[in-house]
């Protein structure tokens, strides 16, 4: 009798409690706030200094409690008390954030109150989701924001295959919400350093493809998830909790893939992508990760308009190509008669390749629209009269994917000789690649670097110093031919040793340059660029020093071995007029994915002296 009458009194004092507040009460006893899911759910992070947390979402509106910015434990009492709340509508805390709500309620076993959320099951009926996709888009240095790659989740309705309907399936991606009037230059410094809210949004997958594929060429990549239905609805709910919600966005972290990579970690708890992320995600390396986890079920390849017409023109025939080029520029006829002795396939494949790529320049180089459509009329009308002929074929997947490159953190170490002074050289590199890093999975003749730091210890003095370090430098050295005569180009900044004549100082930069470069054949390349280069420091006569120059070479790339050669002149013209010219050669042999052993020696003649430099070492991709 005595047992019953105590769990009498236990029953009448929990019937005491409101049912949240025992639940709240069962939450705080096993810590609930501190579940990796929860904690993935309100985007929080440990401190960096202390022991407690905070949210990565900026917008006062992803809270309920007024505290749930710095505080888990009281955004999830918050967050159970308003989910059992009674009523109905859209600003039920049920309709606002259903991902919270069904994973208390099956954490918890919670019997929640009916609400209708009319808004929500209208938004999720439209996109009609039964699978997700992870899209890269591959990297595109003429744009601050797409250098390193980018990467969004296309919503796949059921029932489809890669050659219906996905173009009107819905996107989901996450971008900096930047003013419209802000130069490359300011969305690259705000980007770096912060100063965009980004954003979360929907938009159909044919925008996307128009927009990277169509007009800023770039290839995309397709990585179907093996999320199960109920992992794709969770996926969907906390897209709805975070659309339009603002997050600040930086480059190198808080990027287009990091957001993704949260939403993939709230459908499938445990996945912990997130905790890849150290330093950086580069959206190539989010890939990797997510395929490291064993979350892809098959992959898609899919050509921009520019690989498809170049592959449709490289192709053919070289004399065929010269008709084609003739034929764009209207120094040929498409009814000529140079075209009347080709067979009907070729005929057909030339003029088909033709109309390619005169439909490409009218929307990607905004040819006349006057010239333009009169010339697309003739070659079909041309084209209409052969029959039976096989269509062009697509271009073939790339043999590396762009996730299957090397790693974009490098770590390197080696020794070398300057002016009869050895030195022993450590260097670190966040990101991303250079020319003669492994190409494979890479842009050919593209380079980008993030804030390297390269140092030496010198034997003769045990002096450390600081060699160079890399603000930012990008180089873009794309081929020209007879039907694509893109700029190459090149700009950094940063910091560097530099020889006034009597010593070496370390000095702030800024150089750049334009030109062209000329393929010779596979894997080779020749280039010229007219130069430019501005240092500023007190060590130099009137604190700063410009000099316009030349920089001419070749650019081999190959799986194996990547090599640069060639001769520079400058003519400094402000603090001390002289002339500086170099005769350079460097290397890179590549023995897998992650590991390259370099060399480079230069002959330099500067102040009508001339010194050797030669340095050769290993280089570490993680």
């Amino acid at each position: 009798m005595g047992n019953l009458f105590r769990l009498g009194l236990v029953v009448c004092w929990l019937a005491q409690f409101p049912l949240a507040q025992a639940q709240s009460t069962l939450a705080d006893s096993n810590k609930l706030y501190l579940d990796p899911a929860w904690l993935t759910l309100g985007h929080y992070h440990p401190d960096k200094f202390g022991g407690g947390y905070t949210s990565q979402a900026d917008d006062p509106a992803f809270f309920l409690s007024e505290q749930g910015k710095h505080s888990p434990e009281s955004e999830l009492t918050a967050t159970l008390d308003a989910i059992q709340q009674p009523g109905n509508g859209d600003g039920h805390a049920q309709c606002r954030f259903p991902a919270r709500t069904t994973w208390l309620a099956d954490t918890l076993d919670l019997s929640l109150p009916r609400v209708t959320c009319p808004a929500y099951r209208e938004w999720a009926n439209e996109l009609n989701t039964a699978s997700v996709t992870l899209v890269f888009a591959a990297s595109y240095l003429n744009s601050p924001s797409s250098m390193f790659g980018h990467t969004f989740l296309r919503l796949d309705p059921p029932s489809t295959d890669a050659t219906t309907n996905l173009l009107l399936a819905s996107t989901i991606s996450y971008a900096a919400d930047a003013a419209a009037h802000d130069s490359e230059l300011l969305f690259a410094y705000k980007g770096i350093f912060g100063g965009y809210p980004g954003i979360t949004s929907v938009q159909p997958y044919y925008e996307k493809i128009r927009l990277y594929s169509d007009i800023e060429h770039r290839d995309l990549w397709e990585y179907r998830l093996n999320l199960s239905e109920t992992e794709v609805d969770q996926l969907l709910a906390h897209a709805w909790e975070i659309q339009d919600r603002n997050f600040d966005y930086y480059f190198f972290d808080e990027n287009c893939a990091y957001r993704l990579l949260a939403l993939i970690d709230v459908a499938r708890p445990g996945t912990r992508l997130l905790g890849e992320v150290s330093t950086h995600a580069i959206p190539s390396d989010t890939v990797r990760w997510v395929l490291d986890k064993d979350l892809v079920r098959d992959i898609h390849y899919r050509p921009s308009a520019a690989t498809e017409v170049a592959y449709s023109l490289n192709i053919l025939p070289e004399a065929h190509q010269d008709l084609a080029a003739a034929i764009a520029t209207g120094d040929i006829s498409a009814e000529s008669e140079e075209l009347a002795g080709l067979s009907d396939e070729e005929r057909a494949r030339l003029l088909d390749a033709t109309y390619d790529y005169v439909r490409y320049q009218s929307e990607a180089e905004d040819w006349p629209r006057d010239y333009a459509a009169p010339l697309s009329h003739q070659l079909l009308k041309e084209r209409s009269k052969v029959d039976d002929a096989v269509a062009l074929p697509s271009p073939p997947q790339p043999a590396v994917r762009d996730d299957e490159g090397h790693n974009t953190f490098r770590a390197s170490l080696g020794a070398g000789q300057i002016d009869h002074r050895e030195f022993i050289r450590l260097s670190l590199r966040p990101a991303y690649h250079d020319l003669l890093d492994p190409p494979a999975g890479y842009r050919e003749g593209a380079q980008l670097q993030f804030l390297g730091l390269d140092t030496r210890y010198y034997t003769d003095n045990d002096e450390w110093q600081v060699e160079e370090l890399i603000g930012v430098e990008i180089r873009s050295l794309s081929p020209r031919d007879a039907f694509f005569e893109p700029l190459s180009w090149q700009v950094g900044f940063g910091g560097r040793r530099t020889d006034t004549g009597s010593k070496r100082v370390f000095t702030a930069y800024l150089d750049g340059g334009a030109g062209g470069s000329w393929k010779l054949e596979d894997h080779l390349q020749a280039f010229a660029l007219a130069t430019a280069d501005l240092e500023v420091d007190d060590d130099l006569r009137r604190g700063y020093d410009v000099a316009p120059g030349v920089d001419v070479g070749l650019l081999y790339q190959a799986p194996r071995l990547s090599l640069l050669a060639g001769l520079k002149t400058k003519a400094w013209i402000v603090s001390d007029q002289h002339r500086q010219d170099q005769a350079y050669a460097r290397a890179g042999w590549h023995f897998q994915r992650g590991l390259s052993l370099y060399t480079e020696l230069t002959r330099e003649d500067h102040y009508d002296r001339y010194q050797s430099i030669w340095q050769a070492g290993v280089h570490a991709y993680f």
